[in-house]
């Protein structure tokens, strides 16, 4: 494990697991996937960035399981599932989408397809 995913769970060991299937997962998509941890998140670039992982608690503390990654996703369109727990439209047709995630099993073959789409989102723009 890279010493930098590990320091950035040190404040939350126990969301690593969801952050390393989530990796296994999204490395996936393309042998152009890179991930680059930063201070507040890793994100996943191909290579402009098209998803991100980070530990912000885009759900109220009594409706968010205890330990938790919350992906991030763009897309051109506003995806309207329950699972997504806020969206915004930062400017025309690109959509910021934040699902936060608690268990392994929510990193499933929808949340995959979602990340695909960004995925070729990103790497339409460039």
């Amino acid at each position: 494990m890279d010493p930098a995913v590990l320091f950035f769970f040190e404040k939350d060991p126990a969301a690593l697991p969801l952050y390393e299937a989530f990796e296994r997962a999204g490395r996936e998509l393309g042998p152009d996937v890179g991930i680059k941890v930063q201070k507040t998140q890793i994100t996943y670039t191909n290579p402009k960035v098209f998803s991100a992982v980070s530990l912000r608690p885009a759900r109220r503390k009594a409706e968010r399981p205890e330990h938790f990654i919350t992906v991030t996703l763009g897309l051109n369109r506003r995806e309207g599932s329950p699972r997504v727990d806020q969206a915004s439209e930062p400017y025309p047709g690109r959509w910021t989408h934040h699902l936060v995630i608690g268990s392994v099993e929510e990193i499933d073959d929808e949340l995959m397809a979602w990340v695909r789409e960004a995925y070729d989102f990103a790497a339409a723009k460039r």
